[in-house]
């Protein structure tokens, strides 16, 4: 056994859960005891405590060693026998100890063997039922910790499920982004519009603010609203006198939290399936309050509204919802209405505070 053995072993046995096993055991049998006790009360105490520590070396001896053990023996039942048939031989060691220097041998005593005796017959009544105890405690406290360890794994395996289902939405929302501007730059390159430069410029700087907030966990409003501006002067570049927009926030919103890119997407869908089918184009406004412990961004369009733009609303949407649901929880939303007398009206509610940070 090395060292760090034997200190895990002695750290083990003399733990503190079993040392007041021990001396609770042995003032109950010393109280027993004294009853029919002839002799001095401090011996049998003694005694009995050092009875006690033997039997828990003993126990604990048993718990690791032999590290391995046929199949038909189970170790907490060689520990409970290993703790009975210990008994007589601790009780007479402890005897001899405690009566060196007397002249007649204590096994020659028939009073001090009448206690031995009584030690070795209640110890051996006993402590085996002790031990017992002590072994479906352990197995107790074995199975709990294992079920801890179990619920610790799999709260560990969920959040990187989370985070890699978190890291897949966020890479479908980059090129979707990309993609869709890069391509109004392409098209007024192919027009020969004097705009292109400039607003090749405006998106130089677009994707410089926008692609390193995208790897973020949490954005802010007040970010967001950035976002949504450069994209909306890119917008309004191509699309002229067709995209008009204001922006409102009040400025308690502007340091609430969302998940990365979440203005924009709707936004976005406003641009691309209500403004930009409509002939005389509309106007988009944007407003974000505080309201009940929800941040609320609303984005109206007059564009052509429900059952008239390009088909279907995209995936955009279902991401934004999905992306909000795993960080937030279902008190997250985003829902569409008819913004009268045209166009959309979408509203986002993202809860603020506490718990409902993103997780």
């Amino acid at each position: 056994m090395t060292r760090d053995q034997e200190h895990g072993f002695f750290r083990r046995a003399f733990a503190w859960p079993r040392l007041r096993v021990v001396l609770v055991a042995s003032a109950i049998a010393g109280t027993v005891m004294l009853a029919g006790w002839t002799g001095s009360a401090a011996v049998l105490y003694l005694r009995l405590l050092l009875l006690g520590i033997a039997l828990v070396l003993v126990f604990s001896l048993f718990e690791r060693w032999p590290r391995t053990l046929p199949r038909w023996v189970a170790r907490w039942a060689l520990q409970i026998i290993a703790v009975a048939v210990t008994v007589p031989f601790a009780t007479a060691m402890i005897y001899s100890l405690t009566t060196l220097g007397d002249p007649v041998p204590w096994v020659h005593d028939k009073l001090r063997m009448a206690g031995y005796g009584m030690i070795t017959g209640l110890a051996i009544l006993v402590t085996p039922w002790i031990a017992m105890v002590a072994v479906l405690r352990e197995i107790s406290g074995r199975a709990q910790r294992q079920a801890l360890a179990f619920e610790l794994e799999r709260s560990q395996l969920e959040r990187e499920a989370l985070q890699a289902r978190m890291s897949l939405l966020q890479s479908q929302v980059e090129p979707h982004f990309l993609f869709n501007t890069l391509a109004n730059v392409r098209e007024l390159v192919e027009l020969g519009s004097p705009q292109a430069s400039s607003m090749l410029q405006s998106l130089i700087a677009y994707l410089r603010a926008a692609v390193p907030r995208l790897h973020r966990a949490a954005s802010t409003f007040a970010e967001e609203i950035e976002l949504v501006r450069a994209y909306l002067d890119i917008m309004q570049m191509r699309m002229s006198d067709r995209l008009r927009f204001s922006i409102h926030a009040a400025p308690a919103a502007l340091d609430a939290t969302c998940p990365p890119a979440a203005l924009l997407v709707l936004v976005e869908n406003a641009v691309r399936h209500g403004i930009d089918p409509s002939e005389t184009g509309g106007s988009i406004v944007v407003n974000v309050r505080l309201e009940d412990g929800f941040c609320v961004a609303e984005v109206l369009d007059t564009g052509v509204g429900f059952g008239h733009g390009s088909a279907g609303l995209g995936t955009g949407l279902d991401n934004l919802r999905e992306r909000l649901r795993l960080a937030y929880g279902p008190q997250a939303s985003v829902e569409l209405s008819p913004n009268m007398p045209s166009g959309v009206r979408a509203v986002m509610r993202i809860p603020q505070g506490g718990r409902d940070e993103p997780r």
